[in-house]
């Protein structure tokens, strides 16, 4: 069994040259958001949810993005709306949100 029932990667890198990047879209303050939602609901830490930040994981383009592991679900969102619906549709039902789902690599 995994340390954790679910691990969240958002992507929060910042490309200085300009280029696509999920920090355009102010990554590291919806990172904590999510975070800090998840503690109040008491579902963060060992044997639940964590939520990291990660480097650039190579979807730029599609971004800003989350992975979440151990489905390998990748996501994209446009505000704490739509992580609000990852929060509740998918860390605490267990039920991925579609809309809001990117297409795995194998799909591409």
């Amino acid at each position: 069994m995994s340390y954790y029932s679910r691990h969240l990667f958002f992507c929060t890198n910042d490309r200085e040259d300009g280029s696509a990047c999920c920090q355009r879209f102010n990554a590291r303050q919806m990172r904590k958001y999510l975070k800090n939602r998840c503690k109040d609901l008491g579902i963060h830490g060992e044997g639940q949810v964590r939520i990291n930040s990660a480097g650039c994981l190579g979807r730029c383009n599609e971004g800003p993005v989350i992975v979440v592991y151990p489905e390998g679900i990748w996501y994209t969102y446009v505000d704490e709306e739509d992580l609000d619906d990852i929060l509740e549709q998918h860390l605490v039902k267990g039920e991925p949100v579609k809309r809001l789902m990117l297409k795995s690599s194998v799909e591409r």
